[in-house]
Formats: C-alpha cells, sequence, structure tokens
C-alpha cells in the first residue's frame, strides 16, 4: 500500500518494505520525493521523520532545479547534439532517399526526406539512438552477469522523465532509459549494474549498498557525475 504525506508544497510516496532503516531520496530529475519505511511504521511516525527532513529535501529539489536543463531539440542545421558524453553539431541533409544518421569525428548527419518536420526528424534519431545502445548494452550485461553471478532475461529501453533505470527482479529483466546514449558510456555501465545489482537485492537497503561497494567501487562518484550533467527539457514524445 502506498500513501503521501503533504508538507506543504512537498509530496512525499511513502511504502513500507521488510528492511530496517528510513530511507529517504529525492529523485532527478524533477525532484520526485519517495521515503521507504520498515514494515511496521505508523504514518505518523513517517510524517514526523519527514517533516524533520524538510529542509534537506527542499535543499536537494533546489539542487535539481539549479541543474543545468538542454533546450529543446529542433533537429536543425548546425544545431549541438550530445553523444557518448562528447558534443557534436548536427548537419541536416534533405534527400528523397530512406532517412539515416550517420556519424564522424565531427558531427552528426541526419538524412530525412525534404519536408519532414521536427516529430518525424526527433523520431528518426530515437530509433538510432535506441540502435546504438542496443550494440552497447549487451556486452556490458554479460561482463556483470559473470561479476555478480545473476542472470537478465531481458532488457528494455525507453524514454523516462523520472529514472535512469529500473528492475523487475521477478521477471529478471531491465530497464534504460535512452537519454543514457548522450552519457559518457562509464555513467551507461553504472546504471546497468545499478539495476542488475537489484536482482540481487530489489531494494535501496544496506545490502544493495554493500553489493554495490563490493562490485563497483565507483558507484557513488558515477551516481553524481551523472546527476550533474545536463537534463533534457522538453515535451517528450511517445516514440
Amino acid at each position: 500500500m502506498t500513501e503521501t504525506i503533504e508538507l506543504g508544497d512537498v509530496l512525499i510516496q511513502v511504502t513500507r518494505k521488510s528492511i530496517k532503516n528510513v530511507h529517504l531520496s529525492v529523485h532527478p530529475p524533477e525532484g520526485r520525493v519517495t521515503l521507504v519505511a520498515p514494515a511496521g511504521t505508523r504514518f505518523e511516525v513517517a510524517r514526523a521523520y519527514a517533516i524533520s527532513k524538510l529542509g534537506w529535501i527542499r535543499e536537494q529539489q533546489a539542487k535539481l532545479r539549479a541543474q543545468a536543463r538542454e533546450t529543446e531539440r529542433q533537429f536543425i542545421e548546425r544545431e549541438s547534439h550530445h553523444l557518448w558524453g562528447r558534443r557534436y553539431l548536427l548537419t541536416l541533409v534533405e534527400r528523397d532517399v530512406r532517412p539515416h544518421v550517420t556519424l564522424d569525428h565531427k558531427r552528426i548527419t541526419l538524412t530525412v526526406r525534404p519536408g519532414s518536420d521536427r516529430k518525424k526528424r526527433a523520431e528518426i534519431m530515437h530509433n538510432w539512438h535506441k540502435k546504438l545502445l542496443h550494440e552497447a548494452v549487451p556486452p556490458l550485461i554479460k561482463k556483470w552477469e559473470k561479476r555478480l553471478a545473476v542472470s537478465v532475461s531481458g532488457y528494455f529501453l525507453q524514454r523516462m522523465k523520472t529514472k535512469w533505470g529500473s528492475c523487475n527482479h521477478v521477471a529478471g529483466n531491465i530497464r534504460l532509459n535512452t537519454e543514457l546514449v548522450k552519457k559518457p558510456k562509464d555513467l551507461l555501465e553504472y546504471i546497468v549494474v545499478h539495476e542488475m545489482a537489484h536482482l540481487l537485492e530489489p531494494t535501496h537497503n544496506e545490502r544493495f549498498i554493500a553489493i554495490l561497494d563490493r562490485h563497483y567501487q565507483g558507484w557513488r562518484e558515477a551516481r553524481d557525475d551523472l546527476n550533474a550533467l545536463p537534463l533534457v527539457d522538453e515535451d517528450w514524445p511517445n516514440l
């Protein structure tokens, strides 16, 4: 059962699980707040704890609001686009051929049919991003299946507004945000490891942290680097 604590303009989603300690989190990019409490915790106790942390919550939300955001991409000539942590200029080519994207050391070339609108250009670029991720993700999964001694039944790519990834530990699959294609590859690896670690421990409890500490010692730095990078500020289509 999920409940909501309302503290002025701050809404906190409360869930209870079989854990020992309370876990309070402020999630990028929008500052969504969650509180995971031990199974027997009364709502009043959870609310009192949230009140005691209200200053910290507002501080974290303020940091997220101040974080740099990319302006909405228009997919026009000489527009900046990021790929694996590097900035490229976009070259737009209109030709009556099958739309496609190519990359060289300086630019991304987007070839579209004459008259293609922004939505169509975004769709072509998004499909290209997914292709690149489909090339990058399986080797990472294979690498970390051996190290973590787990088996991933499958993975999915999806645009997500509030998280970089998720894990269905019952089905054994993971889900990754396609925006990760814009970030350095080591940060993609961190998210893959993070979600695969949830196959061993579904919650963000002490055991989960111990798993990351053992197998991916730089995870805290990777998390901070990822959350410090620009966020996308756009109305995402259902691609």
